[in-house]
């Protein structure tokens, strides 16, 4: 069974596409919670809202990291 290995290029594209989607989203949830802070706050969502901030942005990060780890050790 002979697989045809992906070319590095579209691989980077593939696996960087969704890192950068999550930062975009990362971003968004800031500042939907900057904008709708009182509200938030009156209706007592903010901690949820805060909790998906602060979940998302280690995630973000640690994947960015490793990717940037693969691309240096030449895996991608």
């Amino acid at each position: 069974m002979n697989q045809q290995k992906m070319p590095p290029a579209l691989l980077r594209l593939i696996v960087i596409f969704p890192n950068v989607l999550s930062y975009l989203l990362l971003f968004g949830l800031i500042m939907f919670v900057i904008s709708n802070y009182d509200t938030l706050k009156a209706t007592d969502n903010l901690t949820v809202w805060l909790i998906f901030i602060v979940v998302l942005a280690p995630a973000a990060a640690y994947t960015t990291f490793s990717i940037v780890k693969k691309i240096r050790n030449g895996q991608m």
